[in-house]
């Protein structure tokens, strides 16, 4: 894989999940209170920083071999349930993914939550909300660069294509102050979701003991094989919906007592 396929594939991935935990942010900022968002947003990275500290040169201490062959199992399992959902998507089957909609929810369930801070933090729920969104998306952030960087040996360019992701996506979203509703979230999921599955593929089956035509240029035909997959799939779901609509609830017959026409 070159440098920059690298780059660009981490690219993507962090920056569906930036636009997810910026969503949960600046809702969290905008209806309760910006110092406890930031707050809980910081102590999230510190929290990252840490975890990524102690189990990143933990992963570099396993047999590449078998690093390959349980990467590559992890990044079918994430890239299959993100490819299926996004068919499900693409076909009609399930709603697009629309962060304004995301970011109403965040901020009603906001509104509704009962106030009140804990020591230096004013606002608790604000605080926890951020940094549980934070987190969560960060941890799966880490994981791909993490998994990645190592897989190719070159963990500088997998944390640049996420930086440049997180730096772009967090800029644009505090200066605008709301969801980026008009980012093609779901094309890039999509995207994301076959290089994932198509990686995935490649790697566990070296890790597995498979010698792959051509070695690396192999990807070179498995994306475009999986985009296919994904692609003809989306179109025969949405082929076998039902196109009739929904029959109508048969109407009350008229009450027919006296005075009433026949």
């Amino acid at each position: 894989m070159s440098g920059l396929v690298l780059v660009l594939t981490v690219f993507l991935a962090c920056a569906v999940e930036a636009v997810e935990a910026l969503t949960i942010v600046l809702a969290a900022g905008t209806s309760r209170n910006w110092r406890s968002a930031i707050q809980g947003t910081v102590a999230a990275l510190v929290a990252l920083a840490v975890a990524v500290a102690a189990l990143g040169p933990a992963i570099g201490l396993i047999p590449f071999q078998a690093l390959r062959l349980v990467v590559g199992a992890l990044l079918l399992v994430f890239g299959l349930q993100w490819l299926r959902k996004a068919m499900l998507r693409a076909s009609g089957y399930k709603a697009l993914h629309d962060e304004a909609d995301a970011y109403a929810k965040e901020v009603a369930a906001a509104k509704a939550a009962a106030s009140g801070g804990r020591g230096a933090v004013t606002d608790w729920y604000a605080f926890t909300l951020s940094f549980k969104g934070v987190f969560l998306e960060g941890l799966e952030v880490a994981f791909i660069v993490v998994t990645f960087g190592n897989n190719q040996g070159s963990v500088p360019l997998a944390a640049l294509g996420a930086a440049i992701a997180v730096v772009a996506v967090t800029g644009v979203g505090l200066a605008v102050r709301a969801p980026l509703a008009r980012v093609p979230e779901n094309s890039m999921k999509f995207a994301v979701g076959i290089m994932l599955t198509a990686f995935g593929v490649f790697w566990a089956a070296e890790g597995a003991g498979v010698e792959w035509p051509g070695a690396d240029a192999a990807l070179l035909v498995l994306v475009p094989a999986v985009a296919v997959l994904g692609l003809g799939g989306a179109a025969l779901l949405r082929r076998t919906q039902d196109p009739r609509p929904p029959a109508a609830a048969p109407s009350a017959p008229a009450p027919t007592g006296k005075g009433s026409p026949q």
